[in-house]
């Protein structure tokens, strides 16, 4: 298994940003960010948000990114809790004037 952590943080230090730019970026502290290149495992959503800090793809890096790049059958599954959850939005906004109304 890949170590996430170790991944990471050769591409920041590549990248030519610091640690301390990144832990603002991410609202975390610098002590935070060390102790996240030591995990083995770590989120691809947190992976893919560096990634965008540090203007670097992983997607060559980390395997697991090939087993769920974008399928044309992907697509409509995409669309179908897009769509939800656009629904779910609109309730909750219903929801919130009503509560307001009624204060």
């Amino acid at each position: 298994m890949q170590h996430r952590g170790e991944i990471i943080k050769s591409a920041i230090y590549k990248s030519g940003y610091s640690i301390t730019y990144l832990s603002k970026r991410l609202s975390k502290s610098k002590r935070w960010v060390y102790l996240m290149f030591k995990k083995k495992e770590v989120s691809l959503d947190l992976i893919l948000q560096i990634g965008k800090i540090i203007h670097h793809d992983f997607t060559e890096e980390i395997k697991v990114f090939d087993t769920i790049k974008n399928k044309p059958e992907d697509n409509q599954n995409n669309n179908y809790w897009k769509n939800k959850y656009l629904t779910l939005l609109e309730n909750f906004n219903e929801l919130l004037k009503e509560f307001i109304q009624k204060k």
